[in-house]
């Protein structure tokens, strides 16, 4: 692989900031979104900006959050399992410790908050890189 794949591992708020930082801009299907109750499992495929990259590559990544008891989403089209979304940043709201509530925000307002028994999430990249035309930008 063009670079060494990125594999991360979060075991609390800290963590997962560096995943949610190496995950910006990172898009994907809404039905590369899978959640597993019996697993207790959330996944999801996406295809990220490699910001770490001297390039603009994007490669294909999964980030699973284990120990999950309920998803939740808000404005995400779930009958349109080919409908984009752009995510923008994951952020974890503690509960009674060390459970908590991460959400995925993603562009255009929607999200998906999953209730988690702990911070308990692994970021990895599945493919080689391949070339973007484009860098993602935000408006200041």
């Amino acid at each position: 692989m063009a670079g060494a794949p990125l594999r991360l591992l979060a075991e609390d708020a800290d963590d997962l900031e560096v995943i949610s930082a190496a995950l910006q801009d990172a898009v994907g299907k809404v039905g590369d979104i899978a959640y597993e109750p019996k697993a207790r499992r959330l996944t999801i495929a996406l295809n990220r900006f490699r910001w770490e990259g001297e390039t603009r590559q994007r490669v294909r990544s999964a980030l699973q959050l284990g120990g999950v008891e309920k998803v939740q989403t808000r404005k995400v089209r779930r009958d349109l399992p080919d409908a984009v979304v752009e995510l923008l940043a994951l952020t974890f709201e503690p509960g009674e410790a060390p459970s908590g509530v991460v959400t995925f925000q993603f562009a255009g307002g929607g999200d998906l908050r999953a209730e988690v028994e702990c911070v308990d999430a692994i970021l990895a990249d599945l493919s080689e890189p391949w070339p973007t035309p484009r860098t993602p930008a935000h408006k200041a």
